[in-house]
Formats: structure tokens, sequence, C-alpha cells
């Protein structure tokens, strides 16, 4: 939606957002570990090709990704991707979930060097939602995107990013019309944005898929996921890693690494666009 109507629906776009937070329910994050490992090591066979023995993956992000919308870590997306992974590529998971409620891109990197996380093969991210309901500019949240994983592979932390999509927001049941529409298209904004930046990078993939949101797959507020669509989540991000990372992740096994791309993002190539009109949050995932 261009600037100018924003601004000029701003004062509509403000009260629809706070009679929704106000009616909108507090779930909690789901219960239960944060890390843990799935699986037996394997025996590699004499003469065959050296390949990973098990995935050592990092999860960060928002509520989303702490699996708010569920009661508990193995109904929620961690879950499900887990072990999805370990069925796919048939090799034990070792994985740890750093996930916080209302977290913007910024916030996890944050939380990330807060929280030390050891070194990890695959980090996937989920953030992108709070971006858009705190109106931070699409050029501006993808230079912490770039940021962001700048400094997971430059510490090690992984060898390959992830960046979940954003989803369709215009979907969400809890919102009113005039809000799904503003925070939809500012969602695929966002998205297509990721997406464009991830296309010139090996170390950085954007998984692209769309999973039916509707009020008998969302968690009861009508905002997060529910167990339908975390299950549908993990198998999506699964099946990229399955296609997409995995192949680099063994071809790199004799070579040390998978290589970096030569025009690798810098959180400060990323120039911030002028702040469109701000509406405020009803809900913070």
């Amino acid at each position: 939606m261009h600037v100018a109507l924003k601004l000029a629906l701003s004062p509509l776009l403000v009260a629809q957002a706070v009679r929704t937070r106000r009616r909108a329910l507090v779930l909690p994050e789901a219960a239960g570990e944060r890390k843990g490992r799935l699986g037996a090591d394997r025996a590699v066979a004499p003469g065959r090709s050296p390949a990973p023995a098990m995935l050592r993956l990092l999860v960060a992000g928002d509520s989303s990704a702490a699996g708010v919308g569920v009661d508990r870590q193995d109904r929620a997306f961690i879950g499900h991707l887990v072990r999805s992974l370990h069925a796919r590529l048939g090799v034990p998971v070792d994985w740890t979930l750093h996930a916080r409620t209302g977290l913007t891109t910024r916030g996890v990197h944050r939380l990330l060097e807060e929280s030390a996380p050891g070194p990890a093969d695959v980090a996937v991210i989920v953030s992108g939602v709070n971006d858009v309901i705190d109106q931070v500019p699409v050029r501006r949240a993808l230079a912490h995107r770039a940021a962001l994983a700048a400094w997971v592979l430059e510490r090690g932390l992984a060898r390959h990013v992830v960046f979940a999509p954003l989803p369709p927001i215009d979907r969400f049941p809890l919102l009113p019309p005039l809000l799904r529409r503003v925070l939809g298209a500012d969602a695929r904004r966002h998205d297509a944005a990721q997406a464009e930046w991830a296309r010139h990078r090996v170390d950085v993939t954007h998984a692209s898929f769309d999973v039916e949101l509707s009020a008998a797959t969302m968690a009861e507020d009508g905002f997060h996921p529910g167990e339908p669509v975390y299950r549908a989540c993990g198998e999506a991000i699964a099946a990229h890693v399955e296609r997409t990372v995995w192949p680099r992740l063994a071809a790199a096994v004799d070579n040390g690494g998978v290589p970096r791309a030569p025009d690798a993002v810098r959180g400060s190539q990323a120039s911030p666009e002028p702040d469109g009109a701000s509406s405020s949050s009803q809900e913070r995932t």
C-alpha cells in the first residue's frame, strides 16, 4: 500500500489495532525441552562417499518459533521440523531452539548474542511478522536480516542460514479487514525482498511455500499457528533443507565447508527507506 494512502488511513488503522489488541487472547509459549537429539548414530559403509553423519540444527525466532498456539514443543514448529528432517535425511538431528515472543529480526539477533548457542550446520530463522507489525521499513528489515545472517555465518554458528517465509497476514482470522489488507501487503513486500536478496547467496536461502490459514488451522487467538500450520511449516522447511541445503553440506564434506557467495550482503549495504505511517500493533508474535 502506498505511503500516502497509509498516512490517510492511519487514524482508522490505529483504532482498529487498539480494538484488536484489547480483545486478543494472550497465549503462552509451548512447554517442553528446547534442545535435544533425535536418532542414533549411523555407520558409514566402507567405500561409500563421505556424507554428513548428523545434522546440527539451530532454530531461532519469534513466538511462532517458540510454539505459541500449542501446548508442547513436540506439537510446535520445532517438533515437526526435527521429526521431518530425521525422516527425510536418515541421520540424527541435534537441535536447539532460541525463541521469544515479540521479537523483531533485530531482536532475534540480540537474543542469539545473549544466548551464545553452539555451532550448527543449518540455522533456521523464523521472524518478520513483528517487523511488519512494528512498521519496520522493508530495506531496514532486510538490513537486519543480512546482519543476522552474517553474524551467524562468521561466528561459525551455522554453515547455511534458512529464512522462513513471512506468513500471509491478510489471512489471519483475528484481524479486521482493513488491517488485514494493509499488513498483508506489507508482509508480501518484506517476503519478496527477502527472497530476492537470498537468491544471490549460496550460504543463505529463502524457503518459499504457502500454507492454509483459517480458523480451523490457526490457534484459538486467531493470530498464531495451530498444530496443522506448524506441521505444514515444519515439513516444508525440512523439504527445503533436503532439496536445497543438504546436497551443499554433503558436497562440502571433502572441501571443508560451503563456499561463501562473492556478493555477500552486509547489514550496512541495505539502506533504510523512509518510514511509512505507523499503525499500533494489535499483537506481537
